[in-house]
């Protein structure tokens, strides 16, 4: 055998030896956990502090190429792209029986949820990194429109202490800890910090409402919406199961068809409104057509979703939807509150049509912590969400 080729083979038993025997030595226990983390050939371990992502966290994080591998994540982004086609088919086709002022507000309105899409599900199915920074966009712009409508933004310690909190609530997420202690920390951590730094202002007239003001935005806008970042660290539900993707477009898409059953349900059978004061559109007919439909919805879709994982079963499933469904709406009343207190109809004008970006995703606020610890549950010893990937992957940790 001349040199080269016994070069190639020792590099092939090297290899093979390296594929087999070296796993096996590199599974590293988490201190207080009995699952695994590992790093492939030219990684350290996150979990012992190295320096390198490891294959599947890599693929997690920018895996834009496993986007579409679940069907329901096709179909969901299918179904969306097709029925924004027909809507603006329909449109165009009756354009002439509208007034040119009515015309301008439903294209414009269609043209914003075109943009919406591309904004919302583009991240998504790129991957978890995408997903968790577009979240922190999204936080970041929903506190400004909510601090500039509640006067809120004249505070700038408070404000700079909540958007501190946004961008660690976004670390926490992406670094990962084991249970999520950190992100978990950082909503009553960031709550006293409101609280801390208000008082050496020396202003006690005022103060209640300055703090509560900054506890609400951040609890809302910056904890409550950072939960969709936390989903993101799904890898393998129960670990067979789906990746993020699919449940994050179901928790979305859910939500905006929930408004979107309350508002036709309203309009066709509705008569007695739900809160006259707070949103004189909503009717009881309309929250209850849209609880039953929202319901029926995810069921039958997160039946094929969560297919051979604990979620499977229809009680699970059942309460799933019904949750999505009533806290979209409290949702929706709970800005709708905030819109009546501080005397606005619209808290912001970003998007023609819709008004804010808090205007178009007020029924979301309430929605992710609820679903998270929700699944998280129904999982029981598979749980949490996340639990199957590598803790700390940026500080690096036995976690």
């Amino acid at each position: 055998m001349g040199p080269r080729n016994y070069r190639l083979a020792n590099s092939w038993r090297e290899w093979r030896l390296r594929a087999v025997v070296l796993p096996a030595d590199r599974y590293i226990h988490g201190a207080a956990t009995s699952r695994y983390q590992w790093g492939d050939d030219d990684d350290q371990s996150p979990a012992s502090g190295g320096k390198h992502l490891n294959l599947t966290t890599r693929e997690r994080l920018f895996g834009y190429e496993r986007a579409l591998d679940h069907p329901v994540s096709v179909e969901i982004v299918a179904c969306v792209i097709v029925g924004l086609a027909i809507a603006g088919v329909l449109i165009l086709v009756l354009r002439s029986r509208m007034r040119e002022q009515s015309y301008r507000v439903v294209f414009a309105r269609w043209r914003s949820w075109c943009w919406l899409v591309g904004v919302i599900i583009v991240p998504v199915l790129a991957g978890a990194a995408w997903t968790m920074l577009a979240v922190m966009l999204l936080s970041l712009l929903c506190f400004r429109e909510y601090s500039r409508a509640t006067g809120l933004f004249r505070e700038k310690t408070i404000c700079a202490v909540i958007v501190l909190g946004i961008l660690m609530v976004t670390f926490a997420a992406l670094d990962h800890w084991q249970d999520d202690r950190l992100f978990f920390a950082l909503g009553p951590l960031t709550a006293a910090l409101i609280v801390i730094v208000s008082i050496p202002q020396d202003r006690p007239r005022g103060f209640i409402q300055r703090v509560a003001l900054g506890v609400l935005g951040f609890a809302l806008f910056g904890f409550s919406l950072g939960y969709i970042s936390n989903f993101a660290n799904i890898g393998r539900l129960a670990g067979s199961g789906p990746d993020y993707r699919p449940i994050v477009l179901l928790l979305i898409v859910g939500v905006g068809l929930n408004d979107l059953f309350a508002e036709l349900v309203g309009k066709l059978v509705g008569r007695r409104p739900l809160l006259p004061s707070t949103s004189p559109r909503k009717t009881w007919a309309g929250a209850i057509g849209a609880l039953l439909l929202t319901t029926l919805l995810v069921t039958l879709v997160g039946h094929r979703l969560f297919a051979g994982t604990p979620i499977d079963h229809p009680g699970w499933l059942i309460g799933l939807g019904m949750l999505i469904s009533l806290l979209g709406q409290l949702g929706s009343l709970t800005l709708s509150s905030i819109k009546r207190d501080v005397g606005v109809k619209d808290i912001g004008a970003t998007l023609p049509g819709h008004g804010g970006l808090l205007d178009r995703f007020d029924s979301l606020v309430l929605v992710p912590p609820a679903v998270y610890h929700y699944l998280s549950l129904a999982l029981g010893e598979n749980g949490p969400l996340g639990a199957d990937q590598p803790y700390r992957i940026l500080t690096g940790s036995g976690g």
